[in-house]
């Protein structure tokens, strides 16, 4: 049987998208500062690429969340490849390199691996600025909520600080106006 999500077609707008997307299984595959850092590298460059606004962002050991503002020309799915492909290539080269035992994990019947969780995800158009204001909220506080750090702003891979007037965060955030 047919999964219905793929039937479901996405609605491309330019108002700003709720994304997140998980590392395979859920395992904790960005749960080292390097693997987060690396992450947030591939962010800059994938907005350098496809031109989308950033409004929010958290990475996560097991997963993040975004919210994007996409360009016509770069669809949010060119947006997730450009982002997601860097990281999981990296950690796979290294990770072979190793032999590391993680690729035990996160390997599939066929043999092969896999990086990211497969058909999953979430993908939402936000329909105006107390839904964004919320979403932002949400997004920046999740560290906290998993007793990571103490404040949201204490977390280097967010925008937190950004919403702050801090701009010493690894990845700029874009200004938005409804």
């Amino acid at each position: 049987m047919e999964d219905p999500r793929k039937r479901l077609k996405r609605r491309e707008t330019n108002l700003p998208r709720y994304l997140t997307f998980s590392c395979n299984r859920r395992l904790p595959l960005l749960g080292r500062p390097e693997w987060r850092d690396a992450f947030a590298e591939s962010l800059v460059a994938a907005r350098e690429r496809c031109g989308f606004l950033l409004l929010a962002w958290v990475v996560m050991p097991e997963h993040v969340h975004l919210i994007v503002v996409p360009d016509a020309e770069f669809p949010v799915p060119k947006i997730l490849f450009a982002i997601k492909q860097p990281v999981a290539k990296r950690a796979m080269h290294r990770w072979r390199e190793t032999n590391a035992p993680i690729l035990d994990r996160i390997r599939l019947v066929n043999g092969k691996h896999r990086y990211w969780q497969a058909g999953g995800g979430f993908d939402r158009n936000v329909r105006d600025a107390d839904e964004l204001w919320r979403e932002v909220e949400y997004i920046h506080h999740n560290p906290v909520r998993r007793g990571l750090v103490s404040g949201a702003v204490d977390w280097k891979w967010s925008s937190a600080r950004w919403y702050t007037g801090d701009r010493s965060g690894p990845v700029p955030i874009d200004p938005f106006r409804w």
